[in-house]
């Protein structure tokens, strides 16, 4: 039988590791072996991050509906509540931007939510 070298794809394989850790520092951007253990764990914190940043944002959007609606004199939760009662279909996205670039609308929705709580 012959003997196989695995040469190219031996390097293949590290140079594929040492590309995916360029810019990082000292030998985890160099060595394979930290090089390699630094890839995987940046991957794993980048697939966390991409679900983390969806969180963030809806509690960013919260927070933002919440100080504006307490500016009104109602509760963020009585708020959401009344416009479920009242049948109204914005997102918290759109609410948070509506409540910081628009608040003259974003005061006429808080109304109705106070209607249909009060009904």
């Amino acid at each position: 039988m012959s003997r196989v070298k695995r040469g190219t794809i031996h390097t293949k394989k590290r140079k594929k590791i040492l590309r995916l850790a360029k810019g990082y520092r000292g030998g985890r951007s160099h060595l394979h072996t930290q090089a390699q253990e630094a890839v995987k764990k940046s991957l794993s914190d980048s697939y966390t991050g991409r679900k983390r940043k969806k969180r963030d944002f809806r509690r960013l959007w919260i927070t933002r509906i919440s100080a504006a609606t307490k500016k009104e004199g109602i509760s963020y939760s009585r708020f959401v509540s009344g416009l479920k009662k009242a049948n109204v279909g914005l997102n918290r996205k759109t609410l948070a931007e509506m409540a910081v670039r628009e608040p003259e609308e974003f005061f006429r929705l808080v109304e109705v939510a106070k209607n249909s709580i009060k009904e």
